[in-house]
C-alpha cells in the first residue's frame, strides 16, 4: 500500500509567478552588471595616449632617437634591490670600449604595466665612474623599470625592461 499525500496538487504556474520570476531573474543580471561596472570604471587607470595624432607625429622622432642609441654601442645595465624599508635602483653605464659614462644626468621610473597612477620616478645620482643609484619607497610585483641618461638637457639613451621585484 502506498503511503503519502496523493491528493496533493502541484503548484500551479500563474502569470503573477511567472512575471514575478521574470523582474527577480533581470534584477539580479542588472544588480551583477552594475557591481561589476562599478568595479571596472573605479580600477581604470586613464588612457595609454592622450592624443593619438601627437603620438603619431613623436613617433618618427623616436625611431631616430633609437637609431643615434643604437649607433653609440652602449652598454647599460641596471639591477633592482628591494628591502623592507626601501627599494633601490643601480646602474652602470659604459661605453662601446667598456669605458664609465660620467657626467650623464639619469632617470629611472618604475611603471606599472596595468596601472599608471601607480608610476615611480626615482632621481639617480652619479656615485662615481659611470655607476648611478637612487631608491624610492618599497614595491614588489611586475614592474616596468625605464632608464634615461641625459646629457645636457637632450635624452641620449633610453631603456624599457620588465622587471619581477619580490
Amino acid at each position: 500500500m502506498a503511503a503519502g499525500n496523493d491528493n496533493v496538487r502541484p503548484r500551479q504556474v500563474t502569470g503573477r509567478m511567472v512575471l514575478a520570476c521574470l523582474i527577480a531573474f533581470f534584477a539580479v543580471v542588472g544588480g551583477a552588471n552594475a557591481i561589476l561596472v562599478r568595479a571596472a570604471v573605479s580600477t581604470f587607470g586613464g588612457v595609454e595616449t592622450a592624443s593619438s595624432y601627437q603620438a603619431g607625429l613623436s613617433y618618427a622622432r623616436e625611431a631616430d632617437a633609437a637609431q643615434a642609441q643604437d649607433a653609440l654601442r652602449w652598454q647599460v645595465k641596471a639591477s633592482v634591490h628591494p628591502s623592507a624599508a626601501t627599494t633601490r635602483v643601480e646602474i652602470d653605464a659604459r661605453d662601446a670600449e667598456g669605458h664609465a659614462l660620467s657626467g650623464l644626468e639619469a632617470i629611472a621610473r618604475l611603471e606599472r604595466p596595468t596601472d599608471r597612477r601607480a608610476d615611480r620616478t626615482i632621481a639617480l645620482q652619479e656615485d662615481g665612474s659611470g655607476h648611478f643609484r637612487g631608491t624610492t619607497a618599497p614595491v614588489a610585483g611586475q614592474w616596468d623599470l625605464v632608464i634615461e641618461l641625459a646629457r645636457g638637457g637632450e635624452r641620449v639613451f633610453r631603456s624599457r625592461n620588465r622587471v619581477v621585484v619580490n
